[in-house]
């Protein structure tokens, strides 16, 4: 089956230059406006290493959660500590997961207590348009905690009224564990998303649930989630924005954090969000966007779970934040202002109560004056009632060598301020250190694609230098964990990855993407015996694989993940997706790891083997 994984794609790019010369006329992926807040940047204009994976792909692959649709995406190291969503931490390009920002429609999502709540996202699958995966330091254009990237979830917007539901369940047919009850394990997932439009108006409101027995013992699972958008355009010149959601998300934390001890646990996570904002073009040539936006998280974690009187942490946490962006655009560029400030806090009952200020300000600067150049150039400047004042400055540079092939250049700078639970952790098996200091990065990028109708072919090298790095440590295996500034962390990293979509013959359509990423980090000197948490999970190689074969109202999806870190073993993961369309109606059958590999992404977590799912999706339009 790993050959299968290699012959594929040579053989979809022989496929490619045999097939007639109609290729198919999709909707390209080059008239995507990148979301940012200020300046706004078509996709074939980007001088940045940006991925994009849009509804019609997400919609056709093996996944049932944000996390699985990350995973297929080059560069995003997708550690799950329980499937079908419940939690994972994110990584860009080698990272730790408390270095990559998330954001639903440019509202960021970073949690004071810990990153490991960042996908604690309450937006359905079906509700997403796209996935923007901005790599390398964002500091720029999003501010601190954007160290080596950013993932920005863009929801839909339509003017038609339409409804869709999604019905799934799965299972391994695994039997339940001693201690776990009789049967096997499974789950079941719905979801409801409805676009209702009118006149001036549009609004998006999802809804969607899934519960499940888990795949191990104590490893249950079960969530609750809905979110509301609306758009109210006033007139050609004002219009509003709101966004609203809330996730209950509670599950059995086997092994998720201080393994072995950790076999009792339960985690019960309930986020919420809330953003107002506006655009008003004042002069033709000016654009003012202000917006406010809240998010409120509260964690129950009990590490026994059937006696509450010891071992239960408490979190709340608040984060409120104002922003004013501006866009104008001359003669000789287009120049974007923006003032951030963001006041934090929690309240713990193991952490203690804290709170901080952060304020930035953001100047930018775009100019195609030059023939064939494109360049970005800006810089944040940041004050921290903790760390004090930082400047963060970038710059991007593109050139068109002509209208296929283009070069890039990226040069900037991040900065990651610690969590509270860097800070100040009080468990049996993790211990927090309250004199870290914020890790500082400077990242420089060369790249090259090439992009010709519905072909492309992408390369590019970095090398990233973090100072202060921050890593979790122990010296021996019934110490707790303890986080340290270690110094400098070097990475130097390479990506390739190439795709097509073209037309076989009447019917018949076939699309493959291929991607390989390889890191470097150069080596850390830690005392003898010492285990590190980074080390250990540090990705070293990935090489991802989709091909996508339609024929009259079959589809077919095949999804290939090798995955080698550091200092554990290589495995491969094989899903596959068979649907057919009939009417308003597709069904649809799934396997994920189709090899029963064993395998686990973090921590003592082994994620399911062999797994099956069903389901059925009705869209209806007026």
């Amino acid at each position: 089956m790993k050959r299968l994984f290699l012959i594929l794609p040579l053989s979809c790019i022989s496929l490619a230059i045999h097939a007639q010369s109609g290729v198919s006329d999709t909707t390209s992926i080059n008239e995507v406006v990148i979301a940012e807040n200020r300046l706004q940047i078509p996709f074939n204009k980007r001088n940045r290493n940006i991925q994009i994976i849009q509804k019609e792909d997400i919609a056709k692959l093996p996944v049932r959660s944000i996390n699985e649709v990350l995973s297929y995406i080059p560069g995003v190291d997708v550690r799950q500590r329980g499937p079908f969503g419940t939690q994972a931490d994110i990584s860009i390009d080698g990272g730790s997961f408390e270095q990559t920002l998330i954001l639903i429609n440019g509202v960021k999502l970073s949690d004071v207590q810990t990153a490991h709540h960042s996908m604690n996202i309450p937006v359905s699958l079906d509700a997403i348009e796209r996935i923007e995966v901005l790599k390398g330091p964002a500091a720029r254009i999003y501010g601190i905690n954007a160290l080596t990237g950013a993932i920005n979830i863009i929801t839909k917007t339509s003017s038609d009224t339409d409804l869709s539901v999604r019905v799934e369940s799965g299972s391994g047919f695994a039997s339940k564990e001693e201690g776990d009850g009789k049967g096997i394990y499974g789950g079941a997932s719905v979801q409801a998303v409805a676009n209702l439009s009118k006149g001036n108006t549009q609004n998006l409101i999802s809804v969607g649930g899934h519960k499940s027995n888990g795949q191990r013992y104590n490893s249950r699972t079960e969530d609750i989630k809905a979110f509301y958008q609306g758009k109210y355009t006033f007139d050609e010149r004002n219009s509003m924005d709101v966004m609203a959601g809330y996730i209950h998300n509670e599950f059995g934390a086997n092994g998720y954090y201080a393994a072995p001890g950790d076999k009792e646990s339960y985690e019960i996570v309930k986020t919420g969000i809330v953003s107002v904002g506006s655009v008003h073009q004042l002069h033709k040539n000016f654009y003012l966007k202000p917006r406010l936006s809240y998010r409120g998280n509260k964690d129950d974690y009990r590490y026994f779970r059937n006696d509450l009187t010891k071992g239960r942490s408490q979190h709340e946490s608040n984060v409120y934040t104002a922003e004013l962006n501006s866009t104008l655009h001359t003669r000789i560029g287009d120049f974007g202002f923006g003032l951030e400030s963001r006041y934090e806090e929690i309240e713990s009952t193991n952490l203690g109560d804290h709170n901080r200020y952060n304020h930035g300000v953001y100047a930018e600067y775009k100019t195609e004056a030059i023939n064939k150049l494109l360049l970005n150039i800006g810089t944040y400047l940041n004050y921290n009632t903790q760390y004090g004042w930082q400047v963060f400055p970038g710059l991007d540079l593109g050139y068109a060598i002509d209208s296929h092939w283009k070069a890039s250049l990226s040069v900037g700078s991040s900065q990651r301020i610690p969590s509270y639970t860097d800070l100040y952790l009080k468990q049996t098996g993790n211990i927090g250190n309250p004199a870290l200091k914020s890790e500082n990065a400077w990242q420089y990028e060369l790249a090259m694609r090439y992009e010709k109708q519905n072909i492309y072919v992408r390369g590019g090298v970095f090398y990233r230098n973090i100072e202060n790095f921050i890593d979790w440590i122990r010296d021996n295996s019934s110490d707790p964990y303890q986080p340290f500034n270690f110094g400098t962390n070097k990475t130097t990293g390479v990506n390739l990855s190439l795709g097509q979509v073209f037309t076989l013959s009447g019917s018949q359509r076939l699309k493959y993407d291929l991607s390989y990423n390889y890191l470097r980090p150069k080596e850390m000197h830690y005392a003898e015996d010492v285990i590190s948490k980074y080390i250990v999970e540090s990705l070293k190689h990935q090489a991802l694989l989709r091909v996508l074969y339609q024929v009259d109202k079959l589809d077919f999806t095949l999804g290939g993940r090798w995955i080698k870190r550091e200092l554990n073993d290589p495995y491969f993961i094989t899903d596959l997706r068979v649907g057919y369309s009939l009417s308003k109606w597709n069904f649809y059958a799934e396997g994920n790891n189709l090899l029963n590999e064993t395998y686990k992404e973090v921590a003592a977590v082994y994620l399911p083997k062999r797994w099956y799912s069903v389901g059925v999706r009705y869209q209806w339009k007026r």
